[in-house]
């Protein structure tokens, strides 16, 4: 068969997925590079390696099943017996062992970044416990507004934010540390999503790292209003305009040119809904909200003699 992954992880083959991932927890926190510098990272590097990819062949039930029946050599070579079935169109992708420390512990940035920080973080929370063996007290998380244009709400955005805050390495020792956190905004979010990085606030001696919170906020926007998924505009039209007709052209938030032909008498107060051409709804992408477009009737301030005479004569009030 191979490397036996169970002896890896030392655990039988009727282990469940809890016992798993005890297993590679522990294992894990035993030999990660970091915890063995100098002489042993070099044997680190490859143990750990060895542990992340046995958890990763036997927490997924098909990787587990195909190595199971076939080996090792069959499961990475994607040489399978015909009498497999549709396991024949398997085709074995190895998970990175960075990625699969990270779902345990987080990862050091919180975006896919190196181990070299999460280990003296992690390490910290999960050694230092309390004699029954439960994790110290963490500090409350710090909530931060960020203020987004429209525009960035519209269309999504990424801002980088750096941070300088306070955490206790691997000996206990506080120590400031400052990194760069990315901000993913998906269309349509809107005011007061909060935006959570797991244990990204500061940290005190014995305790485990508060989370750190951004609230989206909106900034004002020179044209548009936002009403939940709606974006309202307020139009202002002649009173020639609104009883002959007009051609609207407005800027949309993702820089369109947005023609409106308003062809019917404009009275005041009167709203125009244009479908579809709100916000972007977060929870049903390609779908959006209405525009409404509320218009501002502008009377004449005066009329002459001769052109309240002309407006009877058209309007038929001779």
């Amino acid at each position: 068969m191979g490397v036996d992954y169970y002896n890896i992880l030392k655990v039988n083959r009727n282990a469940t997925d809890e016992d798993l991932k005890k297993a590679y927890k522990r294992l894990a926190m035993k030999w990660h590079p970091d915890k063995n510098p100098d002489v042993k990272k070099r044997e680190a590097e490859a143990k750990f390696k060895q542990i992340s990819e046995a958890y990763d062949v036997l927490s997924d039930p098909q990787k587990r099943q195909i190595y199971d029946a076939y080996g090792e050599e069959a499961l990475k070579d994607n040489i399978l017996p015909p009498t497999s079935g549709g396991a024949t169109n398997f085709r074995f992708h190895p998970r990175d062992a960075e990625d699969i420390f990270a779902e345990f512990f987080g990862s050091s940035d919180g975006f896919g970044g190196g181990l070299g920080r999460t280990f003296g973080e992690t390490f910290n929370r999960y050694s230092r416990a309390d004699s029954a063996g439960q994790p110290n007290r963490k500090i409350p998380p710090v909530e931060k507004n960020l203020a987004f244009s429209l525009e960035e709400l519209y269309s999504g955005s990424k801002r980088k934010m750096k941070i300088s805050r306070t955490v206790v390495d691997a000996y206990g020792k506080p120590t400031t540390v400052e990194e760069i956190l990315i901000i993913d905004i998906k269309p349509g979010w809107k005011k007061g999503t909060k935006i959570t990085f797991p244990e990204k606030g500061n940290q005190d001696p014995g305790t485990i790292a508060g989370d750190l919170i951004f609230l989206v906020d909106e900034k004002p926007h020179a044209v548009y209003t936002r009403d939940g998924n709606d974006l309202l505009v307020n139009q202002k039209i002649s009173l020639l305009d609104a009883l002959a007709g007009k051609t609207l052209n407005l800027t949309m938030l993702d820089g369109r040119q947005l023609t409106i032909p308003v062809t019917n008498i404009v009275k005041p107060g009167d709203e125009m809904v244009i479908e579809n051409e709100g916000m972007p709804i977060s929870k049903e992408p390609g779908k959006k909200g209405n525009l409404t477009i509320k218009f501002d009737v502008k009377f004449p301030s005066r009329l002459t003699t001769e052109q309240k005479s002309d407006l009877r004569r058209v309007l038929g009030r001779s």
